[in-house]
């Protein structure tokens, strides 16, 4: 029998022998990344942004739209933490959004805000002719896609909206108006889409329905990237201005915009995602939103 000396010796030269007749280096287990948590502190960086006029659509539910008041306490609400949430480290608000639940006249999911004049209300808008003024200084933090091939992404909107009187002339089953106005950025780039008539003779009935309507598209020539950049509009009776920061300009004032004054209007910012395809998603970060009327 061995003794307990010899015993251990014969278990030492085992392992050695076992360890030297490996070539090969332990690879260390791959372990998933955590989700980072958004923190606030007393010296975290806040948006310079004020909800009580807005309300934001989810790509949730049927969808899911949280309202004046409750929509102020979004960093501490469960159901938009995921989608609108605070980055403490350079003061941004951040929209999350990928493909969901859509609206009626959408293929599209969004993480969106609409401006409400009245907070909690959708049927007090406004016209051309009292005109309005939206500011926001945002940046693109990621998108889908690759170079020459990313997704694109709705980040500012003037959306059109009929008044029940309008709706029931054209025999409508909701308020539902074109958008006057689409601002895109596009692989870097900033598309301006604006609602042009397709027939100038257009009768003051056939002139409320959508497909009266088509789309010009307008670029300006700057490259913003994934930079911070400034957008403005401003409309008023017989004008719509967007600029980019204070570089470039695009001013509509022809017969488009004059005949677009029968409609009643509303602004909207965030990130309206325009693909539905699985594993797509974008995240736009607001700086600062300022809507004035």
């Amino acid at each position: 029998m061995l003794g307990r000396l010899d015993l251990y010796a014969l278990i030492f030269i085992v392992s050695c022998m076992i360890s030297c007749s490996s070539n090969e280096t332990p690879t260390p287990p791959v372990e998933e990344p955590e989700e980072q948590e958004e923190t606030m502190d007393d010296d975290a960086l806040l948006p310079n942004i004020d909800l009580s006029n807005w309300k934001v659509t989810l790509p949730i539910g049927n969808p899911t739209e949280i309202e004046p008041p409750a929509i102020v306490n979004y960093a501490t609400n469960p159901v938009l933490q995921k989608y609108m949430y605070n980055d403490s480290i350079d003061g941004s608000l951040v929209f999350y959004t990928s493909p969901g639940s859509t609206t009626t006249n959408s293929k599209y999911s969004r993480t969106e805000l609409r401006e409400q004049l009245v907070a909690g209300s959708n049927k007090v808008n406004w016209t051309f002719a009292q005109g309005g003024q939206m500011r926001g200084r945002l940046k693109v933090q990621s998108v889908s896609g690759e170079e020459g091939n990313r997704d694109r992404i709705i980040v500012m909107q003037i959306h059109g909206r009929l008044t029940d009187e309008q709706r029931d002339l054209i025999g409508e089953d909701d308020n539902n108006a074109p958008p006057v106005l689409k601002i895109y950025w596009d692989d870097g780039k900033i598309n301006v889409r604006r609602k042009v008539l397709k027939d100038l003779d257009v009768n003051d009935t056939d002139i409320l329905r959508t497909n009266a309507w088509t789309d010009e598209s307008n670029w300006f020539d700057k490259n913003v990237g994934f930079e911070e950049f400034e957008l403005e509009v401003i409309v008023d009776a017989s004008s719509m201005t967007i600029n980019l920061g204070s570089e470039e300009s695009l001013v509509f004032d022809d017969v488009h915009i004059d005949k677009w004054a029968i409609f009643e209007n509303y602004f909207k910012a965030g990130n309206y995602l325009q693909s539905a395809e699985a594993g797509t998603f974008s995240r736009v970060k607001y700086y600062e939103l300022e809507v004035i009327h």
